[in-house]
C-alpha cells in the first residue's frame, strides 16, 4: 500500500498550457489516471489571472475578517465548552462559510453583508471559473470518447442552464482538533468542483487506497474533484471520493470552492456511449456486459436525498435512487 507522504508527492498535478504542445497526450493522460483513480487533480496555467485569483483571497480573508470572524468566535466557544464537558462534537464543522449563488440567477447582490467591490470581484472570478469548468468537462468527454459537450449538455437539463454556485469558507485555528473536524468526510453530491485554495494553510485530504492524503496547497492552482453526478454519467469509471478538512492548530484556511452541477430538473444517467458497448464493463469490477449500473433520476431528486445523508457513504443514496425509479420523460 502506497503511504500517505508517498502518495501526496504523486498527486496528480497538469499544466493546462501542455494541452497546447505535444505534450498533450501526457497530460490528457494524467487528467484521465486522476479521474479514475484519484477522484482529484490539480491544475496550473489554468487561464485564469494570477491578480485576480490575488485579489480573491485578500477580499476573501479581509470579509472573513471583518464580518464573520467574531461570529465564529462565539460558535468556537460554545463548541469547545460542549466538547470538553464530554458532548459529542463530532456532528459540528469547524468553518465559517456563505454560499453565492451564480446560476441558474444569482444571489449576489441580495447578501447583506458583501461590500460593491467584493461582489465585482467575485462575479469576475466566478465568470472565469464557469468557463474553466466548462473546458474541464469537455477534456473529460474526450478521454471517455464522449461526443464534445456531451456533459455540458446533460448538465444543462430542460432549461438550458447548470447549477452553479461557489461555497466561499474559512477554517480557522482549532485548540482541541482531537474533538472536531473542520468538514466530516463526504463525497460531493454534483458534477465537477473547482476549488481555489490557501497555498499556505493546509488541511484538505482525500481517500485512497485505505489512507488519508493531503491534497498539496500550490499557489495559484486550481483543485478539481469529481462528483456523485459524473460516477453516475461514467459508468463508474470516473469516481467521486471521499474527502475532508482538517482542524488545526496554527494558521486560518481559505477555501472557495466552486461547484458546476446540472440543473435541478435534469435527468442524470450513464451515457449510453459508455454502456451499449460494453467499454465500461471491460475497466471496472463490478459492470457486466456493459450493463448500466446506476439508476436513472432527476437531479433534485437526488439532492434532496443527499441533503439529509451528506455524511454517510454514497452507495446508499445511489441504490436508493434505484428502488424510488419511476419513468422519467426525457423529451
Amino acid at each position: 500500500m502506497e503511504t500517505a507522504a508517498a502518495a501526496s508527492l504523486s498527486f496528480p498535478v497538469i499544466s493546462m498550457e501542455k494541452l497546447e504542445t505535444e505534450e498533450r497526450a501526457v497530460a490528457m493522460e494524467v487528467i484521465r489516471d486522476a479521474c479514475e483513480n484519484w477522484g482529484f487533480f490539480e491544475l496550473l496555467n489554468h487561464g485564469i489571472s494570477h491578480e485576480l485569483m490575488d485579489e480573491v483571497e485578500r477580499v476573501s480573508k479581509a470579509h472573513y475578517r471583518d464580518r464573520r470572524e467574531d461570529k465564529f468566535k462565539e460558535f468556537a466557544a460554545r463548541t469547545l465548552e460542549a466538547g470538553e464537558k464530554g458532548d459529542d462534537v463530532k456532528d459540528v464543522d469547524w468553518e465559517s462559510t456563505f454560499f453565492v449563488r451564480h446560476l441558474p440567477a444569482s444571489n449576489l447582490a441580495d447578501l447583506p453583508d458583501l461590500d460593491d467591490y467584493y461582489r465585482q470581484v467575485m462575479k469576475e472570478f466566478a465568470w472565469e471559473i464557469e468557463k474553466l469548468a466548462e473546458r474541464v468537462l469537455d477534456l473529460l468527454c474526450e478521454n471517455l470518447g464522449l461526443e464534445k459537450g456531451y456533459l455540458k449538455q446533460v448538465f444543462a437539463g430542460s432549461k438550458g442552464s447548470p447549477t452553479f454556485g461557489t461555497k466561499v469558507s474559512s477554517y480557522p485555528p482549532c485548540p482541541r482538533p482531537d474533538l472536531v473536524d473542520g468538514l466530516r468526510a463526504h463525497t460531493d453530491a454534483g458534477g465537477v468542483i473547482l476549488l481555489f485554495q490557501d497555498d499556505q494553510v493546509s488541511g484538505l485530504q482525500l481517500h485512497k487506497d485505505g489512507t488519508w492524503v493531503d491534497v498539496p496547497p500550490m499557489r495559484h492552482a486550481v483543485v478539481v474533484n469529481i462528483g456523485d453526478q459524473l460516477e453516475v454519467i461514467t459508468n463508474g469509471r470516473y469516481k467521486s471520493v471521499l474527502h475532508r478538512v482538517m482542524t488545526r492548530t496554527d494558521g486560518n484556511r481559505m477555501s472557495i470552492a466552486s461547484f458546476y452541477n446540472p440543473g435541478a430538473d435534469a435527468v442524470i444517467f450513464p451515457a449510453p456511449a459508455l454502456v451499449g458497448d460494453g467499454a465500461a464493463a471491460e475497466e471496472n469490477e463490478g459492470e457486466e456486459g456493459g450493463m448500466a449500473v446506476y439508476p436513472r433520476f432527476v437531479l433534485e431528486d437526488y439532492m434532496n436525498l443527499y441533503v439529509r445523508h451528506k455524511f454517510q457513504a454514497k452507495e446508499p443514496r445511489f441504490e436508493a435512487m434505484k428502488s424510488d425509479a419511476a419513468p422519467i420523460a426525457t423529451a
